[in-house]
């Protein structure tokens, strides 16, 4: 079993550890079910483990910490004066 370190996931679930279990929960499920990898992950890999190792790599992750990521990047360009 790969050790993931809850501190690298904490974040993209907006530092609620309920939140982090739902969103793996549910993305499991979708690659259990035959859903697309969104990274590189052997075949023998358990999907919990692969849905995991998509939050830590920043492909998955809660609305609300998107929407915080993609104000923070709005913001950024405004004060650049792009």
């Amino acid at each position: 079993m790969a050790y993931l370190p809850v501190e690298k996931l904490l974040p993209q679930a907006g530092n609620s550890t309920y939140k982090l279990v739902r969103m793996v929960a549910a993305r499991a499920l979708e690659i259990g079910e035959g859903g697309a990898k969104l990274i590189e992950a052997h075949m023998n890999e358990k999907p919990a483990t692969t849905a995991m190792r998509e939050v830590i790599a920043g492909k998955v992750m809660t609305k609300d910490v998107a929407d915080a990521a993609i104000a923070a990047k709005k913001a950024a360009k405004a004060s650049k004066g792009e």
